[in-house]
């Protein structure tokens, strides 16, 4: 096989993956978690449930996959501004964002509760990204506050508290979303964060 064929193919392949995962972002978005099957995904992009497969070996694998590219994007959005790191407005709107997308917050939180089981194709992408969360979160809260946080805490001891927030959140919202507004109530938790009056003296 030529080099040429080769790229060619390669470049295919790679369109073919990313109009899957387009697919499957649409089809959970109208459909949720439950509802967002292979067959529902194929039938989208003009391929067989096995030809679906052949580039997610299973639905968990592709759900991951979005989440991965949910991501990038993500990233890629809120830092098109100029800036270069995080900070708490970048979380504040994509708190706000994330209300318009349930489909995909339903499939990051029960993705996330499967992934504590062993085995689970979705626990080295949790392990991961919650690693990276806590060292990114930690950096933006050192360059929005400083050393020390209210009651005297560390970045990096509030930046896990902070995800619990986010995701505590997601979760209230997703079960009863007209009793939470999950914009003011991380807004309500930021105002928390900064230095109380015994640590500023």
């Amino acid at each position: 096989m030529t080099q040429g064929r080769r790229g060619g193919r390669e470049a295919q392949g790679a369109e073919r993956r990313e109009a899957i995962l387009e697919a499957a972002r649409e089809v959970i978005a109208e459909r949720g978690y439950r509802g967002a099957s292979l067959g529902a995904v194929a039938e989208r992009v003009g391929l067989t449930q096995p030809g679906v497969l052949h580039y997610f070996p299973s639905k968990e694998h592709l759900l991951v996959a979005v989440l991965e590219a949910r991501d990038r994007w993500d990233t890629a959005a809120f830092l098109a501004g100029g800036s270069d790191s995080w900070r708490l407005a970048h979380l504040e709107q994509l708190v706000e964002y994330n209300a318009t997308r349930p489909g995909v917050m339903q499939t990051f939180a029960a993705l996330a509760g499967e992934s504590v089981t062993g085995g689970h194709p979705a626990r080295a992408y949790f392990v991961e990204r919650y690693a990276q969360a806590r060292a990114r979160l930690a950096e933006m809260l050192r360059a929005e506050f400083g050393d020390r946080l209210a009651g005297g805490r560390t970045p990096e001891q509030v930046a896990p508290l902070l995800i619990a927030v986010l995701d505590g959140l997601q979760t209230q919202w997703l079960l009863d979303p007209e009793a939470i507004d999950m914009g003011a109530a991380f807004r309500d938790f930021v105002a928390l964060l900064g230095p109380s009056d015994d640590t500023a003296r």
